[in-house]
């Protein structure tokens, strides 16, 4: 990704060096080509496609100040003589097993 990047900060460069030292071309002019085809897109282009990465950080940051509290939470129980309990259960499924006693019901034939 950082190769692509430097590619085109390259050819902007590039670009704004020759608006400079062209006959018609002014100084500002290479600056404002740098900036606005330069730049202000790379910014942007980088800082979207590091979007994942950032997302992935924070969540692992969250899991871990989790872990902390609740290592925290745990530790003050047992200094109390308390035993910690586990968390509880907050899937969606139901709590007891299935039943496999029950006869099946059975259908009456017509006559």
């Amino acid at each position: 990704m950082y190769l692509v990047v430097i590619g085109w900060l390259y050819v902007v460069l590039m670009m704004s060096v020759a608006e400079a030292s062209n006959t018609t071309g002014t100084v500002l002019g290479a600056i404002v080509t740098f900036f606005l085809y330069g730049l202000m897109p790379v910014t942007l282009v980088v800082y979207l496609m590091r979007t994942p990465q950032r997302r992935k950080a924070r969540k692992a940051q969250e899991a871990e100040e989790d872990l902390a509290r609740l290592a925290e939470r745990n530790e003050q129980a047992a200094q109390v003589g308390q035993v910690p309990s586990a968390e509880p259960d907050t899937g969606s499924h139901s709590t007891g097993a299935a039943e496999t006693d029950r006869v099946a019901p059975v259908r009456e034939e017509p006559r």
